[in-house]
């Protein structure tokens, strides 16, 4: 391996751990929302208030971050991005419900630099051919985040262990992230910088927007994400506990198995997609398979299916999600790798920050402001998300194969 090679290797390895590191601390929420609502006096509306900020910062750093890996490469921007996560962290650690809101719009905009900054790297330092899998493999260890944000911290909490302390402690960690990735990432800062920066930065999203192909990967990247990151990572653990009647334990093992299946996932679609050169077929296969598993999960019976076993597989289904990341580069110039990610990021996640809001404020409506609900109360709640997942095969339809083996034969 020559030294451009290792150099990629470990900048890429360190990205994951800060991806792992980032989704952790989004998805830790859903397991504390008891003590959180009652630290901050607020309803469900309020607390999918505050945690929704994390996607109002996540959105548009997206495109911040994209456009800045473009121009600026990765030692200016990465290291900054960790920093504001561990900051943010620690802003939540306050207990003050106005810190807390600005802490987890820090975490949403450092997190986006962690998952933006991956693809770059892989589209910059390795083969296309590999890139759909590279990129899955990126969101495998994010997703193992999201498992252990559940899956570890939520017996941790249960024993009774502060909530204050685990943010503040990995808030320290965080900062400690960023010191470690300014002095080991690569300074790729490009020589040739444009004499105008704004104007050649406005002019890279003005031609990345108007692609319709990155619209249509945005859009469908939403559709599947937004299962996950709403329904499961915030709602998971309340809804089978007041659906499903399952013990707060329970009720975390299976809220953990979604982003489990992801780590099995992702890697695992980006790979297939990779051989058989094909983005489209992957995509709608695993949107199908989404759909099946949320139908039933919210209008199947109890007890059918082995424990574990439908969330695992709207976790694997749900790595689909991914390969609209890979389309959309494929669908632009190679010199807005960056711009083109954060794109796609920023349209996914926007759409992430209003559905919180939207799905929080309606369990309040339907509930008529009780703060129990019943599954009558999810099924109104989340029945949109199927109409969302049906709108993303219908789009992928319509969307522009990109993989290899259509390349090649054009």
């Amino acid at each position: 391996m020559n030294k451009t090679s290792q150099v990629a290797v470990i900048a890429w390895l360190l990205m994951l751990v800060y991806y792992f590191y980032q989704y952790a601390l989004r998805s830790a929420p859903s397991v504390m929302l008891p003590q959180l609502t009652e630290a901050f006096g607020i309803n469900a509306f309020g607390f999918a208030s505050i945690i929704g900020m994390f996607y109002y910062g996540y959105s548009p750093f997206s495109l911040i971050t994209g456009a800045s890996l473009d121009r600026l490469g990765l030692k200016k921007v990465i290291p900054p991005g960790a920093l504001a996560v561990g900051i943010g962290a620690i802003l939540f650690a306050t207990g003050n419900q106005t810190a807390a809101s600005i802490g987890r719009c820090l975490q949403g905009a450092g997190g986006a630099v962690s998952i933006v900054g991956a693809i770059y790297i892989v589209w910059r330092y390795f083969p296309p051919s590999k890139a759909a899998t590279l990129i899955g493999a990126a969101q495998m260890f994010g997703m193992a985040g999201g498992f252990a944000g559940q899956f570890a911290v939520g017996p941790l909490i249960a024993s009774g262990y502060p909530w204050q302390k685990f943010w503040l402690i990995t808030g320290i960690a965080g900062v400690l992230l960023g010191i470690i990735l300014f002095f080991l990432l690569p300074d790729d800062t490009r020589q040739n910088k444009p004499e105008n920066n704004l104007k050649t930065t406005l002019n890279s999203f003005k031609i990345v927007f108007r692609n319709p192909q990155s619209l249509l990967c945005g859009f469908i990247a939403a559709m599947i994400f937004i299962p996950t990151n709403v329904f499961d990572m915030v709602w998971g653990v309340q809804f089978l506990q007041e659906g499903y009647g399952l013990d707060y334990g329970s009720a975390v093992m299976r809220a953990a198995a979604v982003p489990f299946g992801w780590i099995i996932g992702c890697p695992l679609l980006g790979f297939i997609s990779d051989r058989i050169g094909r983005r489209k077929p992957v995509i709608i296969g695993g949107s199908v398979i989404l759909l099946l598993g949320l139908i039933w999960t919210l209008y199947g019976r109890a007890n059918v299916f082995p424990p574990y076993s439908i969330a695992v597989l709207i976790g694997i289904a749900s790595g689909a999600g991914m390969i609209p990341y890979t389309v959309i580069k494929e669908a632009n110039l190679s010199q807005y790798s960056g711009t083109a990610t954060g794109v796609c990021n920023f349209i996914n996640f926007t759409f992430s920050a209003l559905m919180g809001q939207l799905i929080g404020w309606l369990l309040v409506r339907v509930s008529d402001g009780s703060g129990q609900f019943l599954m009558k109360d999810y099924r109104i709640t989340f029945s949109p998300l199927l109409l969302g997942v049906c709108l993303a095969i219908i789009m992928t339809i319509y969307m522009k194969e990109t993989g290899h083996i259509i390349i090649k034969k054009k």
